[in-house]
């Protein structure tokens, strides 16, 4: 029994020993015995050989070593562990083992399919970023038959050469034959919308993007009830919507903003993330702005800024900003609250740049200043402009006073202009006591300069 166990053991720490020297083997001939660019370089080439054939050697005895486990090891109730994937046998671009392994000008090897879709934009190598001599490629048979030797010693499945288009891949996303085979799919059409631009346009026709979301559309069924499936999809979302031509029909179908809104507060964070960019991405187009600010869309956006994790959070005052560039959201945002919802995060510390190019932005909307005079926050944005050494967040202070100054209040006919002469006594206050305009209009951007200057000027003029 001891000269069994001690066998075992041997037998295990030789499998080990051999691994290390299969990886430390393979690194060096990744490394240093890539395919040379010079097709006269003779030493390189006999290096990259003698290489594969110690791999190769390796892999045999290994295999060797593994056959000699003894069969208790082997019919074991424990689940084998699943072998880690050489980094070597990986492609940068999938991050997947490679099926159909293929070199470029560069040296470097990469799974067909992606590689193919790469060079058809790009003469760059997408590991060294060094500009290709030519876009050809060709079979890398020694790496291919190191990895199928590797595969079959560690008995790991292989993917077999891609086959599905993206047809196929909708298919099994809608109708899938398995919910692991759905969620493989939807992590496939992820990858490819996020580096092919040819997928990206494959969206702008038919009824395809109803196809792609109708596994989370269903109102019966919680958008995040599969969170896998729910965060490749979305992000699959946010890769189209990166094709201007995608944006105005990815807004316009009914299912696409519900579901970025629902996303926004349910699944993952990185599904979140990804959401916000999604209505963020959308919302540059003007006509999608009245699309999105039309449903529940701004509230909830609103609830995220107010309560949602940070860099979600932060997304979400990003598209509240774009939404509003638009007169006629405005008057949404006030009304939905978005004045009191930045004062009192702006208050509440951290970076307040965000919140306060949003305030900048709405101050000219009729009743903003008034409400932000209300809420106490005119003595804020004047510390801010006192402390501050940021400059967008001097532009954006300084905005919200010169809109101050300048804004009109009550019925003039009635000679009613003491709020205005009170925001004058505020702001000259402040340039007495602690010289902030003074100092704004020498060190600021060539925009708060500016301002700086014409609040100066008001001052002395009207007070």
């Amino acid at each position: 029994m001891a000269e069994s166990s001690t066998g075992d053991a041997t037998a295990a720490n030789a499998a080990d020993t051999l691994r290390l020297e299969l990886e430390k083997t393979l690194t060096e001939f990744l490394e240093d015995g890539r395919v040379s660019k010079d097709r006269s370089d003779t030493d390189g080439s006999f290096n990259a050989l003698k290489s594969i054939d110690e791999s190769i050697g390796i892999l045999n005895r290994l295999r060797e070593v593994e056959s000699k486990k003894p069969e208790s090891e082997i019919s074991s109730s424990s689940p084998a562990p699943i072998p880690k994937v050489p980094d070597e046998f990986r492609c940068s671009l999938s991050t997947n083992i490679m099926s159909e392994p293929v070199v470029i000008a560069s040296g470097q090897t990469f799974e067909k399919r992606y590689i193919k879709e790469w060079l058809i934009s790009k003469q760059t190598c997408p590991k060294t970023f060094q500009v290709l001599s030519h876009r050809l490629w060709a079979p890398n048979d020694l790496i291919d038959d190191l990895i199928k030797q590797w595969c079959q010693v560690n008995n790991f499945d292989r993917p077999k050469p891609f086959t599905d288009d993206t047809d196929s891949l909708l298919n099994r996303i809608s109708s899938p034959s398995s919910v692991e085979d759905q969620i493989s799919a939807a992590k496939e059409l992820r990858l490819q919308s996020k580096l092919f631009g040819s997928v990206r346009a494959f969206f702008a026709a038919g009824d395809t993007i109803a196809q792609l979301l109708s596994p989370i559309s269903d109102s019966d069924v919680a958008v995040d009830s599969n969170p896998k499936l729910q965060k490749n999809i979305i992000t699959t979302l946010l890769n189209i919507s990166k094709l201007e031509q995608n944006k105005t029909l990815l807004a316009e179908n009914p299912l696409v903003i519900t579901l970025l809104t629902k996303s926004l507060k349910q699944g993952e964070v990185k599904t979140r993330r990804n959401a916000a960019q999604a209505l963020l991405s959308l919302s540059s187009v003007d006509s999608n702005k009245i699309v999105i600010c039309n449903g529940e869309t701004l509230k909830t956006l609103m609830d995220v800024i107010k309560d949602g994790e940070f860099s979600v959070s932060r997304l979400a005052v990003s598209v509240v900003s774009h939404l509003c560039r638009l007169p006629e959201n405005k008057g949404k945002a006030v009304s939905a609250g978005l004045i009191p919802l930045l004062t009192d995060k702006i208050r509440a510390g951290g970076s307040s740049t965000l919140e306060l190019g949003v305030l900048a932005l709405m101050s000219t909307h009729e009743g903003v200043i008034e409400e932000m005079e209300g809420l106490g926050f005119i003595d804020h944005v004047l510390s801010i402009l006192r402390e501050s050494r940021g400059l967008e967040t001097l532009d954006n202070a300084s905005a919200i006073v010169s809109c101050l100054l300048t804004k009109k209040t009550g019925d003039r006919n009635r000679g009613d202009r003491s709020r205005e002469r009170n925001r004058v006594r505020v702001v000259d206050e402040e340039e007495k006591l602690y010289g902030t305009f003074t100092r704004l209009a020498e060190e600021g951007t060539d925009v708060a300069v500016e301002r700086a200057k014409e609040i100066l000027h008001r001052i002395k003029r009207r007070y």
